[in-house]
């Protein structure tokens, strides 16, 4: 694809994601909606994956034929944006979460690694540079919020919405890769098989293993790697308010 080819299928997905498509002025009045379509594509790709997501299947799904779909959409790549952005939503509103920009940071990666967990397909569709959405950008916008007045400056705000999101994706993933069990249990089931047999190799792995089936320490990967995360950036934002103090 040509590189003028590509910038005009970027602004064409920006132009549709953000609601500035021109819509036609003449003909029936419009069967579908945007959101609609959007959820039959999501509905599809959570059954069977983003690879069974074509604009004949989500046609046939609305009772439509393909060709009075892309009326609406002109094509996959701009569908998958369409529904990408959708199935993300819009985010937690932080401002409701009260203790601070800790707890709000917490409730905000938990609602994310929520969407990515229903929709796991989305993991995929939410990595390189790309057109976001308006939705995409106001799970941004209250990160960024939250850190306002902390005392950080723009880049260590953004270098923190950019960590808790590699956390939450990064269990997530696993997650969708072991859909019948959590990340940990199907790690622990995995390992454990290997380790049979193998006890006097790997010791202090066995051991970490036997001591996290007894104190029940299996299925807090999330919650684990958000909270020693909000401790560092607490320690940043408690020594950057002293310095300046």
């Amino acid at each position: 694809m040509a590189v003028g080819d590509q910038a005009g299928d970027y602004a064409e997905v920006l132009a549709l994601l953000w609601g500035r498509r021109p819509q036609p002025r003449r003909g029936p009045r419009p069967a579908l909606s945007l959101e609609v379509i959007a959820r039959a594509g999501i509905e599809i790709a959570d059954a069977d994956g983003i690879p069974a997501v074509t604009m004949q299947r989500v046609a046939e799904a609305l009772g439509f034929t393909k060709m009075s779909l892309y009326r609406y959409v002109p094509g996959k790549v701009e569908l998958v944006a369409l529904m990408t952005d959708t199935a993300l939503g819009e985010p937690v509103r932080l401002d409701a979460v009260a203790g601070g920009w800790r707890p709000q940071l917490h409730e905000w990666a938990t609602q994310m690694f929520d969407r990515f967990w229903r929709h796991p397909w989305a993991l995929q569709t939410t990595v390189g540079a790309r057109p976001m959405g308006p939705n995409e950008i106001s799970w941004l916008e209250q990160a960024v919020a939250a850190l306002s007045g902390t005392g950080l400056d723009g880049g260590e705000i953004l270098d923190v919405a950019v960590t808790l999101v590699g956390h939450v994706r990064t269990i997530a993933q696993q997650g969708a890769a072991t859909a019948s069990q959590s990340p940990e249990r199907a790690m622990d089931s995995a390992i454990g098989a290997l380790l049979h047999g193998h006890e006097e190799r790997f010791p202090a792995l066995v051991a970490a293993l036997d001591s996290a089936r007894r104190n029940g320490a299996q299925d807090q990967a999330l919650d684990f790697g958000l909270n020693r995360i909000l401790d560092g950036v607490e320690l940043l934002v408690t020594t950057r308010a002293r310095s300046s103090g």
